[in-house]
């Protein structure tokens, strides 16, 4: 096991981070998926009682991976948002955190709860796209599906049985033209994917990533 995993996909080289990212070298660019802001707040609101503090862990815990990497860009693979767009402790940790990385440019690819963000994410100084940007080789999506290059997503929230570990944990989930990545937010559940013949998964397992045999 170790902290990182350094791969190759569609012809570049890239590195997934044990604390559910990935880093792609060659475009300094750092990409994460579900990081459902204000998903706390949102069920507290709805009389669900969970923990407080999901937030702020999540915003250190993504400024600590970009300190690590020296990523000069962040795109988030859909649901940025989790709930209303405004209102809340969450957001004023995120306005506290962007104001702290203003010049870092963030793309957002639209996700089923980023509907709050239609027509103000100038405000939150985000440049929010549609499913399907190209990036060299890579197609960006937040929903997995077929695409004209390599798509990286997000959306499933994967998660598998590490031999030996209770539990599941988040999971990286790579198929010939596809990579879904795990949840960031640590406040998420999961499925366990439906594997085809030759499909691989990296776990995160707590600070570390370990390679499962293909399925």
């Amino acid at each position: 096991m170790q902290a990182s995993l350094d791969i190759e996909l569609a012809g570049q080289p890239v590195r997934l981070l044990a604390d559910r990212a990935m880093f792609w070298p060659a475009q300094s660019l750092l990409l994460i998926a579900d990081l459902h802001l204000g998903k706390g707040e949102a069920l507290r609101r709805g009389g669900i009682a969970v923990p407080r503090g999901g937030t702020r862990d999540d915003l250190e815990r993504l400024q600590a991976l970009l300190a690590a990497t020296g990523a000069r860009e962040l795109c988030v693979l859909g649901d940025f948002l989790h709930g209303a767009g405004s209102g809340g402790a969450w957001q004023e940790q995120w306005q506290a955190w962007r104001e702290q990385h203003a010049s870092l440019p963030i793309i957002v690819v639209a996700g089923n709860h980023d509907r709050h963000l239609q027509g103000c994410a100038s405000d939150w100084h985000l440049d929010l796209v549609a499913e399907g940007l190209r990036r060299g080789p890579f197609e960006l999506r937040h929903v997995p599906g077929d695409g004209t290059g390599h798509v990286i997503a997000g959306h499933v929230h994967p998660r598998v049985r590490y031999p030996g570990l209770p539990g599941r944990w988040p999971t990286f989930w790579l198929r010939t033209g596809l990579t879904v990545l795990p949840a960031f937010s640590r406040f998420t559940g999961g499925v366990e994917p439906v594997l085809r013949a030759g499909d691989r998964q990296v776990a995160c397992l707590g600070g570390l990533v370990a390679a499962l045999p293909p399925g």
